[in-house]
C-alpha cells in the first residue's frame, strides 16, 4: 500500500525556517530517507536470491565484485541516512538551515540542492580548502 503523500512546495517568500520550510525540508528529508531504506531492503532481497555457489571461478569472482560494489553504496548511504536523521533532529531543535560554524542561514536554494548541509557555503568552502592542504 504505497501511498502517494501531497508533496509540500518550497515557499522561497516564507519566513526563513518558519513553520512552512520546516515542513518542506521535513517531507524531503523523510522522503529520501525512505527512498535508501527501500533500497537496502532491495539489495538485501537481491543478495539472497542470487547467491549462488558459481563452480566457475570467473563466474563467482565477478557476483563477488558486484556485491562488494553493492556492499559500498549501501554503507554510503548508511551514512548519508545518518545525516538526514541528524538533519531532522536539527529541524525539531530548530537548529535546522543555520551554519554550525558561524550560525549565519545556510539558505534555503542550498538547502534544496543538498538537504544534510549543516555549513553555509563560504565555511564550506574553507573547510575544504584546508582539508586539500592538510590542515
Amino acid at each position: 500500500m504505497n501511498q502517494k503523500i501531497e508533496e509540500i512546495q518550497l515557499d522561497r517568500d516564507a519566513e526563513y525556517m518558519g513553520d512552512s520550510h520546516k515542513a518542506y525540508f521535513r517531507q524531503k528529508l523523510q522522503s529520501w530517507k525512505q527512498q535508501l531504506m527501500e533500497e537496502v531492503d532491495r539489495t538485501v532481497e537481491h543478495m539472497k536470491s542470487d547467491a549462488a555457489n558459481h563452480a566457475d571461478p570467473n563466474d563467482r569472482a565477478t557476483q563477488e565484485e558486484e556485491f562488494s560494489l553493492e556492499l559500498r553504496t549501501r554503507d554510503r548511504e548508511r551514512k548519508l541516512i545518518k545525516k538526514i536523521d541528524a538533519s531532522l533532529r536539527d529541524i525539531e531543535n530548530d537548529e535546522y538551515g543555520y551554519c554550525e560554524t558561524c550560525g549565519i542561514e545556510i539558505g534555503v536554494d542550498r538547502l534544496d540542492a543538498r538537504p544534510t548541509a549543516d555549513q553555509c557555503i563560504d565555511c564550506k568552502s574553507v573547510a575544504e580548502l584546508r582539508e586539500k592542504q592538510g590542515l
